[in-house]
């Protein structure tokens, strides 16, 4: 299937993360223990949510332990959920539970497995791909004329990773190719937006970049909304 060297990509990263904290409850304590997490997601909910239309379904990729499902939920979305990383999927199946069973949240085996007015991948789950081109390929057939997707990224500008040696390192991967993956177990990637767009073309094209200017200096997370054209 295309986009498989990209899925094992990040599905290894995810089940790495799992293993190192042990079980998904002990990761979502985590996740929600940060208030700078909370913050960003917070931000990323509002932004999906006022983008949606009334009643809309939505696709969360990579849903983690489904707190942003849960969100969605809870505003009259009908939110399908994939998840590859087994210690996640069995946390979100109890933190969900009752949403599943009123099937609210569905929990599906593929991103391919549903049909939805957008997709949310938040929390730097892109990052997790090498390339995205047979991803936008394969979620142009999820999502109609007019839907979205919305990304949360890691920001490839952002100074406060100055600090670090592999920040310095890839400025020049950076500037020449807009991408480079750090070299590490978990080889997780950075992009620009413009790659990404690129990647995205031509079934969708970039509709909003946040921040911008001065913020992409000073925010560890862009937003990253696609349109589908």
């Amino acid at each position: 299937m295309p986009g498989d060297h990209g899925r094992q990509n990040g599905n290894a990263f995810v089940s790495k993360v799992v293993d190192d904290m042990h079980t998904g409850e002990q990761y979502h304590t985590f996740i929600l223990s940060s208030q700078r997490d909370r913050v960003v997601r917070d931000r990323f909910q509002k932004m999906a949510l006022d983008f949606l239309p009334d009643g809309a379904d939505v696709l969360d990729f990579g849903a983690g332990t489904g707190i942003d499902a849960k969100a969605f939920s809870a505003r009259g979305h009908r939110t399908f959920v994939y998840e590859p990383s087994e210690a996640m999927h069995e946390y979100l199946a109890e933190y969900c539970r009752d949403e599943i069973a009123r099937k609210s949240i569905v929990t599906i085996p593929s991103h391919l497995a549903c049909r939805v007015q957008a997709v949310t991948a938040n929390f730097a789950v892109l990052n997790h791909f090498e390339s995205h081109t047979s991803l936008f390929e394969e979620l142009s057939r999820v999502v109609p004329q007019g839907g979205f997707v919305l990304a949360s990224m890691l920001n490839p500008y952002y100074l406060g990773d100055a600090r670090y040696g592999w920040w310095r390192a890839n400025l020049i991967n950076l500037m020449r190719r807009g991408h480079y993956a750090i070299a590490s177990e978990s080889r997780i990637h950075r992009f620009t937006p413009r790659v990404v767009a690129r990647a995205a073309a031509p079934y969708f094209r970039l509709e909003r970049l946040t921040p911008r200017g001065f913020g992409l200096a000073t925010q560890l997370y862009m937003f990253l909304l696609f349109r589908r054209t």
